[in-house]
């Protein structure tokens, strides 16, 4: 496997450059649903639906192997990885965000870009994320501050499956839990009449074996009054033969019975068996019904690039769609937006949406200065109400989608799903088994120009393994 960033060094750790601080806020924390590394500050800042929940230093890579400024996610996760690019460098609890090698590890810090491209975070904060996040996490990289914003506008698809559909995903995952335990049962049952007919079985065989012995015996004592002579022998040889007689309508009696009990069991279990089979169907079916509505509202991605004037949509790293749309004024520049559904608002399931935008170093640092922090603990920051002509609302507008595309989308939204729109078209990074990649071209790639890019599979949590593949998706020119 590809890892990218070597110099992680032993473990020391230097305490003034590895202290990180999680939320001083009285909330539990939720799941984490993206990270923000601002490469001008030398941070990591982690967000839930309701705020930032952790911030840590980082190190990114050093000049010639720059961190990548852009929108990435993690697509696989290893406790313990060691890089095969450099010396065997041990990278603990590392997340990958690029086939080719763009990770965030344990590593150590010395208070400035070092690392290789990858995103070096204090250990016991590497530790800490590794167990809270997905993989899908959104990780945005940001030439200097951002943060998410929240942004309400009519352009943003509004949902269409709401609460509903929810409730219904869970109905069925209810249903295929009690289909598989009745599946579960039905399967003990046929076990257990397939147990009771063959001990059955073997009950009537004994009995069985006992009758012709003593059908044996009373044959020879018939013998034997047949071939005395004397009437004391022969009225000793009637005696015996009474006994046996008597012993051998016991044992038919009871073989008649046992008989009888054991075709009354073996009937049992075919029909036992069928009522597995209808079972296993029935669990198979409901499973499916439940997989299903759980992966329609898994969350979706959106890329909607100016360069290539398309929208493209991908669940679960997988491509579902690539449309023409039209975007106003295609040669004036739009921006990077990414637009991200956090959370369902009101009992009809309407979406709060934040918003990140990332500019350049030097026009994101004047915009900062016009900008109110967002960074208290549990709150995203205040509405945008920019009138820049690159502003999100600005973006959001310009893009003209087709009417039964849009419906389509909106019908998918669910919280985490996200829309991005750039100017980039799509990085060659965005490959099978991936999110949408975009590097901001007009930054400094070091860290992905000085890789080769090879795809992976899902490291040890499963998935395939294409090293060097030649895949080529049909929704993108290179790979």
């Amino acid at each position: 496997m590809i890892a990218a960033c070597g110099g992680a060094g032993a473990a020391p750790h230097h305490q003034a450059q590895q202290e990180w601080s999680a939320s001083v806020d009285t909330r539990s924390p939720g799941e984490p649903i993206m990270a923000i590394v601002s490469l001008q500050r030398q941070q990591i800042t982690i967000y839930d639906t309701k705020g930032w929940i952790l911030r840590a230093p980082v190190s990114t890579g050093q000049k010639g192997r720059e961190t990548p400024a852009g929108i990435f996610s993690v697509l696989g996760k290893e406790a313990e990885h060691y890089s095969n690019l450099y010396d065997d460098a041990f990278m603990p609890h590392m997340q990958r965000l690029t086939w080719s090698g763009i990770a965030l590890h344990g590593g150590v810090l010395p208070g400035h870009p070092a690392s290789h491209g990858c995103i070096r975070l204090p250990y016991d904060f590497a530790e800490r994320l590794f167990d809270v996040t997905k993989v899908g996490m959104r990780v945005i990289i940001a030439p200097g501050d951002a943060a998410p914003l929240t942004i309400a506008n009519p352009v943003l698809f509004p949902p269409t499956s709401g609460a509903n559909a929810e409730a219904a995903a869970k109905a069925a995952a209810a249903e295929a839990d009690e289909a598989t335990r009745k599946a579960d049962q039905a399967r003990l049952t046929a076990a257990t009449a397939t147990r009771e007919a063959a001990r059955a079985s073997v009950t009537m065989r004994v009995q069985e074996n006992q009758k012709r012995r003593a059908e044996a015996k009373l044959a020879a004592a018939e013998r034997e009054i047949a071939s005395t002579s004397s009437d004391d022998d022969r009225e000793a040889a009637k005696e015996a033969q009474t006994k046996v007689a008597a012993a051998l309508a016991d044992i038919e009696a009871q073989f008649a019975t046992s008989k009888e009990q054991a075709q009354a069991k073996l009937d049992a279990v075919a029909p036992a068996r069928q009522a597995v089979v209808a079972a296993e169907a029935d669990a198979r079916a409901a499973a499916e019904k439940a997989r299903k509505l759980a992966h329609e509202l898994e969350p979706i991605s959106v890329f909607i690039s100016r360069k290539t004037q398309h929208l493209y949509l991908r669940q679960s790293f997988e491509p579902v769609l690539d449309v023409a749309i039209t975007i106003r004024d295609p040669d004036r520049p739009i921006g990077t937006h990414i637009f991200t559904a956090m959370d369902r608002t009101g009992d009809k399931g309407g979406i709060e949406w934040t918003v990140v935008s990332l500019q350049h170093e030097q026009a994101e640092h004047n915009v900062a200065e016009h900008t109110p922090p967002s960074g208290s603990p549990g709150g995203q920051g205040v509405q945008l109400a920019s009138t820049d002509q690159n502003s999100p609302e600005a973006a959001l507008d310009r893009i003209v989608i087709p009417p039964e595309t849009a419906e389509r989308i909106a019908a998918m939204i669910s919280p985490r799903s996200s829309v991005i729109i750039s100017d980039e078209g799509l990085s060659s990074e965005t490959g099978r088994h991936t999110d949408f990649v975009v590097l901001l071209s007009g930054e400094p790639q070091g860290g992905i120009a000085t890789r080769r890019r090879s795809y992976g599979g899902y490291g040890r949590y499963g998935g395939d393994r294409y090293w060097g593949s030649s895949f080529r998706s049909p929704f993108f020119s290179t790979w």
